[in-house]
């Protein structure tokens, strides 16, 4: 049973920092691609960082334009477990965070193609 635990989000001020984790069982990070989507109150999911795993992955890592060189994302293979590293958070920043998986091909932005989905965890930027 493929299963994804995020934990880590929380209340934090403009300007302040937080890292999210997210513990994978189920599939091995190695083979699949891994990463995150946030959905703001209102809005659509939006794709917010990748790293890419499988056959033809090499661990190349992707990012949201909203997000380049605030966030970055990193994974222990060992641990199977994910990460976000968040600084300069804004309130923009503020919404519901997804560690997802998939295996195989398809545009990492595109909400259809991650076949697994964590529960979610809250970050709130707010002061």
């Amino acid at each position: 049973q493929v299963q994804l635990v995020e934990s880590g989000g929380s209340v934090v001020q403009p300007g302040g920092s937080l890292r999210l984790s997210c513990v994978v069982s189920g599939f091995s990070a190695v083979n699949y691609s891994v990463g995150w989507f946030r959905q703001a109150p209102g809005k659509e999911r939006e794709g917010v960082a990748c790293i890419s795993g499988g056959n033809r992955g090499d661990g190349r890592k992707f990012y949201g334009d909203s997000v380049n060189g605030r966030f970055t994302i990193s994974k222990d293979n060992g641990k199977n477990t994910l990460w976000l590293e968040m600084n300069s958070l804004e309130p923009e920043d503020t919404a519901t965070y997804y560690c997802v998986g998939k295996k195989g091909a398809g545009s990492w932005l595109l909400e259809r193609v991650w076949t697994y989905w964590g529960q979610g965890t809250q970050v709130t930027v707010s002061s």
